[in-house]
């Protein structure tokens, strides 16, 4: 009996870790269209450092209110925090920065060379197993990254020079977002998740300060500023639930998970570019490149399926034959 409830802990545990990948999935799936709107006002360092500190502001307020010793780590922080602050910090600014130069679902489906690194440096680093049903997901998401890379590439309408200087960029960004994510997953294995992300978000703000366009923030409108505030939300929600994620499931499975933000951000794009909005670039996907797509989701979902539930079913069934059946009244 105690191994049946050890296996629905684990269960309910890699579920958790599931859901919360899945929801930092659906956020950064949105997030690359509302940046592409920013920084046509704002630069990517001012959008960045907006992000960083409506961030902070709501989390400290939460812990003040909630849970004050919470806080203590700022005094303190762990030495390899910082280096994985300085790391979201980079990531953020390349990334705003890559988007500018090409589009959100370019931009997105080049950052997922950030997922797939990590998947690998969840294997070679922190020794996670991998079943062979797992380990095929992980090839048909490296195969559809290729096919819709290689689609997106041959639609894009802007110079090829923005376009080989936003995908440096992205690259870059992605890199930087591995070194924060693979010090995050070993962070959090002592420390609690949200009390990492307070210095998170906080030391990127203070770095940030001193390159900010203050000027340019002033002359912002209500409806901008809302959007601007949507962003840090935004950052909040989706690192507190990627936090989350890799406290309950292996690095492998949360990098194949956020792997779908390409085709959230398409989808998105296509509901945008069918209402006719105008304050956006519409975009288009070719089959070639909904073959991408197809695969990019069955790899993430063959690399998030349990292989423990055959062995509940196992126990369950012995747990089952000892119960003596009642005899009919």
């Amino acid at each position: 009996m105690n191994k049946i409830k050890k296996i629905y802990s684990e269960t309910d545990h890699r579920m958790r870790g599931i859901f919360f990948a899945s929801m930092t999935a659906l956020l950064w799936g949105f997030l690359p269209i509302a940046l592409k709107i920013a920084v046509e006002e704002v630069n990517p360092v001012t959008v960045s450092w907006i992000r960083f500190v409506v961030a902070f502001l709501v989390l400290f307020l939460i812990f003040v209110i909630r849970s004050p010793k919470s806080l203590s780590i700022i005094k303190n922080p762990p030495w390899l925090l910082i280096i994985a602050s300085v790391g979201l910090a980079l990531n953020y600014v390349a990334y705003i920065a890559g988007v500018k130069l090409t589009s959100p679902s370019n931009a997105q489906v080049i950052i997922q060379v950030a997922p797939i690194f990590l998947a690998l440096i969840g294997l070679v680093v922190f020794k996670e197993k991998i079943s062979t049903v797992q380990g095929a997901g992980l090839v048909l998401a490296v195969m559809g990254f290729t096919f819709f890379y290689g689609d997106q590439l041959a639609g894009f309408l802007g110079p090829q020079s923005d376009y080989n200087s936003g995908t440096l960029l992205v690259v870059f960004s992605a890199m930087s977002w591995v070194v924060y994510a693979t010090i995050q997953k070993k962070l959090v294995q002592k420390y609690p998740p949200q009390s990492l992300n307070i210095v998170i978000y906080g030391f990127p703000a203070l770095l940030l300060a001193p390159f900010v366009d203050y000027s340019g923030l002033a002359q912002l409108s209500f409806s901008f500023w809302l959007l601007m505030i949507f962003l840090g939300l935004n950052t909040l929600a989706a690192y507190g639930a990627l936090a989350e994620a890799f406290k309950y499931i292996e690095v492998n499975k949360v990098g194949i998970i956020i792997t779908l933000n390409p085709i959230i951000t398409i989808i998105s794009m296509h509901v945008l570019e069918y209402f006719k909005v105008s304050w956006i670039q519409p975009e288009s996907i070719s089959y070639y490149g909904l073959i991408g797509a197809l695969l990019i989701i069955s790899g993430a979902i063959l690399a998030v399926r349990s292989k423990g539930k055959s062995e509940f079913k196992e126990l369950e069934e012995q747990q089952l034959q000892v119960i003596p059946k009642s005899k009919p009244v």
